[in-house]
């Protein structure tokens, strides 16, 4: 039997490959969560008409936490939030190395007290 923990680390591995080009990291971060999650994920895109359409800002709502991925004037900012009723209550901007870590630990969290949330991680996972 396949331990379900190896799929998480393959996950950060993978997000962790993709950091390493911070002006494809969002895109694909935004990509592989709004099809898994899509229910948990915004994103906000800039441009567009005359220049090509690029994904501005990822949050994903994970429970009472939130994480984002966001351009910044230096590259991406990764922050990680802690939500209650809507009301945002503390915001942190970590490092992206720091913001995988979390956001991978969440959702493994996150898969194990919901059917739905572990299939649709099943998809993300491949």
């Amino acid at each position: 039997m396949e331990d379900p923990g190896l799929g998480f680390d393959v996950l950060a591995s993978s997000l962790r490959a993709d950091a390493r080009d911070l002006d494809v990291f969002l895109e694909v971060v935004a990509l592989k969560f709004s099809g898994a999650l899509p229910q948990a994920v915004l994103v906000e895109h800039e441009g567009g008409l005359l220049s090509k359409k690029r994904v501005k800002r990822v949050a994903l709502q994970l429970g009472d936490h939130r994480y984002e991925l966001a351009r910044g004037r230096q590259g991406v900012e990764a922050r990680r939030a802690h939500v209650v009723r809507g009301m945002t209550l503390k915001t942190e901007i970590v490092d992206v190395e720091q913001w995988i870590d979390e956001l991978v630990q969440r959702l493994q969290a996150h898969a194990q007290g919901s059917e739905q949330a572990r299939l649709a991680l099943t998809r993300l996972l491949g």
